[in-house]
């Protein structure tokens, strides 16, 4: 059957189809990761031209109630704020601004908080009021119904926060019931804001850093209890530049290319060879060494992507030393070709510019494919100065922190096509410390002493991480071979003895502590 292709679709008219009030749940279902989550508001902070901003967490005693971002911004008066709080509500953003799509402050809150307030105000007079607006999950998708903040309130917010940091003007965000807050005492409270601030402190220090190196911008997380206003943590974030290394490690980087991408033009490539082996924050600040290679694109001086090759080629081992930081054009048309992803977590990149990259050259002629040569031959002269060569090994997996499989994946050649090896406690015979699971390649830890080793501390996915990684070492070598052999079936035996022992003993430990 043929017709005639028409190549614009005849339409009679139009109808207007508001969204749905359920879209606000789809808006908040976005996957914002909770660190993801803060910077993007403090890029809202960086727009009003805040030049300090806090990040409280509140407690009252060991629950965790509530979380704010306070900033000394520009602030915002009630038509301001009524567009601010609108999902995709329109307004003119600067030029260099780092939002975009309107969405960010609703999206990035409601992801991870039942409730977002926010009061705001703007510098006439210290007495001039402040304005609040709040929106909670539960009235969001019953008909987008926006709460205004009692005047009286929003006065007292601001107050709370006079000369740390909001002066005349500012703003801040209050998050109430946060998802991941833990429900319960016993110290996991405790754990629970040494792990996430830690983390929250590298990922805002990373993607942040060209805000944070200039003398005028600071960011502070700071932990107080609301009932007594005992302040447990205040400490400032430091910047973690991905290129800050103290030499470079190939004498013939860094260096410019650029890639001509036809419908952009000219996208310069300031490519990177970090020395081997580093253990600075700057390098190891990003995932493990397959993540951290590739791209870093910026966007009006905020890291919008750190590492990844974009189709370019696959991220391997031996270019672990590679870094390309790219500054990303502002015209619209660019943006077709660099489409940054609404969390600010990611740029996909066209066709058009990996076929640039194939092409791209510095001044001298240097294309860009030996720039990746330069930055493998790198890594691998430093595997040989190692005084022997080390075998390769299967790669640890599932049970093992990021950071020992990283370490492993730094020290040790690693099998290519090999299923990594995992492990995991579980019930077994109290008579052995370990099993050996070889068809799911799988280490198998005695549950019965879990307690013990951990010392009461709460156990997870990777717990335990200097066992398992001894673990790893003592036994890697038997999932690399079809059996074992005598001597091995020996050691395996002598293991178990050593490490049974050593287990009963924590236990008798413990219970002589009880």
């Amino acid at each position: 059957m043929t017709t005639d292709w028409q190549f614009e679709v005849p339409t009679t008219g139009s109808k207007h189809l508001p969204p749905d009030a359920r879209y606000m749940e789809a808006l908040s279902s976005q996957g914002y990761g909770f660190e993801a989550a803060i910077a993007d508001l403090v890029d809202n902070s960086i727009d009003a031209g805040a030049k300090d901003v806090v990040i409280h967490f509140l407690r009252d005693g060991d629950r965790l109630v509530s979380l704010l971002i306070v900033d000394d911004g520009k602030g915002m008066d009630e038509q301001e704020l009524d567009i601010a709080m609108t999902v995709g509500g329109r307004r003119d953003y600067d030029s260099r601004a780092l939002g975009m799509f309107g969405t960010g402050l609703k999206s990035a809150s409601l992801s991870h908080a039942s409730a977002v307030t926010v009061v705001s105000k703007v510098r006439r007079t210290r007495a001039a009021a402040p304005a609040g607006r709040r929106w909670t999950m539960e009235r969001a998708v019953t008909g987008y119904e926006c709460d205004i903040v009692a005047p009286e309130y929003a006065q007292q917010l601001i107050d709370r926060y006079y000369d740390c940091p909001i002066v005349w003007q500012g703003t801040i965000i209050r998050w109430d019931g946060v998802k991941n807050f833990p429900r319960t005492g016993g110290g996991q409270t405790d754990r629970y804001l040494h792990r996430t601030i830690n983390k929250l402190g590298l990922h805002l220090g990373l993607h942040l850093h060209r805000f944070l190196a200039l003398d005028d911008f600071n960011i502070t997380i700071a932990v107080e209890d609301v009932s007594t206003g005992t302040e447990y943590m205040n400490f400032g974030v430091q910047p973690l530049d991905p290129f800050a290394y103290p030499v470079t490690g190939h004498a013939d980087y860094a260096r410019e290319f650029v890639a001509d991408v036809p419908s952009v033009g000219p996208v310069t490539l300031n490519a990177h060879i970090w020395p081997p082996k580093s253990n600075t924050d700057e390098f190891k600040a990003v995932g493990t060494g397959i993540d951290r290679q590739g791209f870093y694109f910026y966007r009006h001086n905020r890291l919008v992507q750190a590492g990844g090759w974009n189709n370019f080629r696959q991220p391997e081992q031996h270019l672990a030393l590679a870094r390309v930081a790219i500054d990303l054009p502002d015209d619209a048309v660019a943006s077709e070709v660099f489409r940054l992803t609404v969390k600010k977590d990611g740029v996909d990149t066209s066709p058009e510019f990996v076929t640039a990259l194939e092409s791209a050259m510095d001044a001298g002629g240097r294309a860009f494919a030996q720039y990746v040569a330069d930055a493998d031959a790198t890594y691998r002269a430093a595997r040989k100065r190692t005084a022997t060569t080390r075998k390769p090994v299967i790669a640890a997996g599932k049970g093992f922190e990021s950071s020992v499989r990283e370490a492993i994946e730094d020290e040790l050649p690693l099998l290519p096509g090999e299923e990594p090896i995992a492990v995991l406690w579980q019930k077994i015979d109290n008579s052995v410390f370990f099993e050996i699971d070889r068809e799911s390649r799988t280490i198998i830890l005695n549950q019965h002493y879990r307690a013990a080793i951990l010392g009461g501390r709460r156990g997870g996915l990777n717990d335990a991480p200097v066992l398992k990684s001894l673990m790893y070492l003592l036994l890697h070598q038997v999932f690399e071979k079809e059996y074992s052999g005598s001597r091995e079936k020996d050691n395996l035996q002598l293991w178990q003895s050593v490490l049974i022992s050593a287990a009963r003993a924590e236990l008798n430990r413990m219970a002589d502590h009880d």
